[in-house]
């Protein structure tokens, strides 16, 4: 308990230090899942797909619950509020494990779509993914801010400008994230992408060709 109070009594002080260091560390673990070297086991197919539907469905509970959240301060029910961010947060902790689990020990997908759908589909996963990055110290901030003062307290804060721009970009991010999700996975088809097609992008169409012309010599070889 003495730790915990001393730990909560630090967070109090420094809450914008607190949630730099949160920040980067989320920031660190996501990227990381992105690389070759990340310390994560290697998952099955199928189980890269099951979370990927497992996340949808946590991403549209934790949508659901800051909506239901933002009804309630606004009604001025503050403990009922404070409940549903929570939830949302942990849903969105929750995410975070399943997400750098499929990341880091699995594969990506790319969906097969073309023409307008297709760059309207990476508009916005675009979005998504940007909203999703701005989002983490803010949001990061608002509950730091929550878990260690008072709701009294909590009007001499940032806390309630901040839950706005929280909010907002939260709850746009997950909607263009499930909304992204329906069109890849259940609208239109997809095939497998793994850790390498950032640098496939960057290095253009002829590693692109190269890569191909040392499957087929392989294969030729195995022949």
């Amino acid at each position: 308990m003495a730790v915990a109070d001393s730990l909560q009594s630090r967070a109090r002080a420094n809450p914008r230090r607190v949630t730099a260091v949160l920040s980067v560390v989320g920031y660190v673990l996501v990227v990381g899942a992105f690389t070759p070297y990340a310390p994560f086991p290697s998952i099955s197919d199928d189980l890269v797909i099951l979370l990927g539907d497992a996340i949808a469905v946590v991403n549209s509970l934790a949508l659901v619950s800051i909506l239901v959240g933002v009804r309630y301060i606004r009604r001025g029910e503050i403990a009922k509020h404070r409940r549903a961010m929570l939830t949302a947060f942990s849903l969105i902790m929750i995410f975070l494990v399943m997400y750098l689990l499929k990341v880091g020990g699995g594969f990506e997908k790319s969906i097969l779509a073309e023409g307008a759908v297709y760059y309207a589909y990476l508009a916005m996963l675009a979005v998504h993914i940007l909203l999703s990055a701005v989002a983490v110290p803010v949001v990061l901030h608002a509950v730091v801010l929550g878990l260690t003062h008072t709701p009294a307290e909590l009007r001499e804060t940032v806390h309630a400008r901040v839950g706005r721009v929280a909010v907002a970009a939260w709850s746009l991010s997950l909607f263009l994230g499930i909304v992204t999700y329906v069109m890849l996975n259940h609208v239109y088809g997809w095939v497998p992408r793994g850790h390498e097609a950032t640098l496939l992008v960057a290095a253009g169409p002829s590693l692109t060709g190269l890569r191909a012309a040392g499957r087929d010599d392989r294969r030729t070889r195995e022949d």
